[in-house]
């Protein structure tokens, strides 16, 4: 439900696509709510929302309208005056089930259309079925995991890992799992921070090697 989450994922796409001939990104998206406190089954206009939260509705018509134009910048075409903030916790959970099936990527995007987009309730069990079929999910096996307690522990698990190392606001892109890069950054950041792990890396692997003692000569290699 942050539209930054949105534009940083293009941003991080096209940082990605420079990148392809240099490394193979594996991407996984982990839960954070926004509003863990919202009402299950409710929803709430998101001009209502931002008024609430930001100091009024001239103020919060004016963040949408940034955000919107900055969206627009990425390719992407916000609606946020049909959006419907709502508890995102079945979608979180969602996600959870799409990673095994290997639906998560595609699901991800299709939620944040549904919700910045497309003005669908995506608190909606019914709704979030829908979209999953729309990424090849079955709708009904949907219905019946959102139905049960299924990945319910796991995404609160989740939850908690990212609160106990101080992520605090999304978007926060975590590469290899040790650099936390805050944010929706330009794809030239990415691209910098990603080729700076990179040799971070080597320069490490390298160290290994001459720290275990191996060696190599023109010919032959003891590792």
């Amino acid at each position: 439900m942050c539209p930054w989450c949105y534009i940083g994922k293009r941003r991080f796409e096209s940082a990605a696509a420079t990148l392809r001939d240099e490394v193979d990104l594996q991407v996984v998206f982990r839960p954070y709510q926004l509003d863990p406190t919202a009402s299950p089954g409710t929803t709430r206009p998101v001009i209502e929302a931002y008024a609430a939260k930001f100091g009024g509705t001239e103020r919060a018509a004016q963040i949408i309208d940034k955000v919107t134009g900055v969206a627009a910048g990425e390719g992407l075409e916000f609606h946020l005056e049909r959006a419907l903030r709502a508890n995102t916790l079945l979608a979180h959970r969602l996600l959870w089930l799409a990673e095994a099936t290997g639906h998560q990527y595609r699901l991800k995007e299709r939620l944040l259309q549904a919700y910045f987009c497309d003005g669908i309730d995506v608190g909606d069990p019914d709704a979030l079925a829908a979209l999953a079929a729309d990424v090849g999910m079955p709708s009904e096996r949907v219905r019946s995991f959102l139905s049960s307690d299924d990945g319910t522990a796991e995404v609160q698990h989740l939850l908690q890992v990212a609160a106990e190392n101080e992520i605090s606001a999304v978007p926060t892109f975590v590469l290899d799992g040790r650099w936390a890069v805050p944010g929706a950054q330009d794809a030239e950041t990415f691209v910098n921070v990603i080729r700076r792990l990179l040799q971070r890396r080597t320069q490490e692997e390298a160290a290994a090697v001459e720290t275990d003692g191996r060696a190599c000569d023109d010919e032959v290699c003891d590792v």
